[in-house]
């Protein structure tokens, strides 16, 4: 019964979406807020608003009461104002643009939108939600933009839309809520999350290179440079460490050969299961970057060659990101 129940509610969602709400898959940007964009309905408060109204205008009628009927038609006159200025809290706003950045599984993707006020009067009181989780509120002063940020909670690696997005108002009787649907066409990639606590790294090294596993070459002292986690702790300066309060130094030397890591999917312990292993490979990759060695990947689908850097990171943590994704060329 609810597999033949899904299928209807799509589609009747779908519909909705599509005929009232007027809402794309992904909308292209910038996107103006139209008149037929915005909705507006009475809130609970709005709803006991008008039953409070509708008795006070009875009584006055049963009574013939001229202070009641006066009364009554004034705070409709009010309730129906605050209805235009509730619409005009919305109309005409831009949205400029929209982008993400990446992250780890478990941590908060920043979603950033900047807004465009183009009109003479401020925009108080505005809501900006996510269907999924997380949300936000701002204001925007008379003829200026602002960047707001949506912080989402992720939950499983890959690729993470913008989704559906909620800008709403109450503004400024909260008698009547106005809201438009927004579907900025951004994401971001959801890098597994790293293994805690850090394990080792592996006790082997890329084909052709020296035994001694994360080791840049011993030779000659070339200088000095700030601690990075993972430096051999016979390499620290302590010396003058101790005469920096707040300041870790580590020797650097030249010569000898650099060892390169290599981090292979299939030398990891057999009892780890897929997620285990990409959290594992992730923690590697992150500390092996942090300590200037260079690193090879090897999953079961591909391989990487051994190389270091930002670019290096980022295509190594794209392909943990997206193993075994269906659409992982995406």
């Amino acid at each position: 019964m609810v597999t033949a129940e899904n299928p209807i509610r799509q589609r009747l969602s779908g519909l909705l979406d599509r005929r009232l709400f007027r809402v794309r898959r992904e909308e292209s940007l910038p996107a103006r807020l139209g008149h037929r964009r915005i909705f507006v309905l009475p809130t609970a408060t709005g709803v006991a608003f008008g039953l409070t109204l509708l008795t006070m205008l009875l009584a006055s009628m049963n009574y013939v009461l001229s202070l009641g009927y006066a009364l009554t038609f004034l705070l409709v006159g009010v309730g129906l104002v605050g209805l235009h200025q509730t619409f005009r809290n919305l109309v005409h706003l831009e949205l400029l643009s929209a982008n993400m950045e990446p992250t780890h599984c478990g941590q908060t993707a920043a979603l950033r939108l900047r807004f465009r006020n183009p009109s003479e009067h401020a925009r108080i009181g505005l809501r900006l939600r996510r269907s999924g989780g997380g949300e936000c509120r701002f204001t925007l002063a008379p003829t200026s933009d602002t960047t707001v940020v949506v912080a989402i909670p992720t939950q499983r690696r890959g690729w993470l839309d913008a989704g559906r997005l909620v800008l709403e108002t109450r503004y400024p009787l909260g008698l009547v809520r106005g809201w438009s649907i927004l579907t900025p066409a951004a994401r971001c990639l959801v890098y597994p999350a790293p293994e805690t606590p850090a394990c080792d790294f592996p006790a082997t090294v890329a084909a052709g290179q020296s035994e001694q596993t994360g080791r840049l070459g011993e030779d000659d002292f070339s200088g000095l440079r700030e601690y990075r986690p993972g430096d051999p702790l016979r390499h620290v300066a302590w010396k003058l460490s101790a005469r920096c309060d707040d300041q870790i130094y580590t020797k650097q030397f030249d010569g000898g050969s650099a060892a390169e890591l290599d981090f292979d999917w299939h030398g990891l312990p057999p009892e780890l299961d897929t997620e285990a292993r990409l959290s594992r490979l992730t923690r590697w990759i992150l500390g092996a970057e942090a300590s200037g060695l260079a690193y090879s990947l090897c999953l079961p689908d591909r391989r990487i060659d051994a190389d270091h850097g930002p670019a290096h990171q980022r295509r190594c943590l794209r392909a943990l990101a997206l193993y075994g994704i269906a659409d992982g060329n995406a």
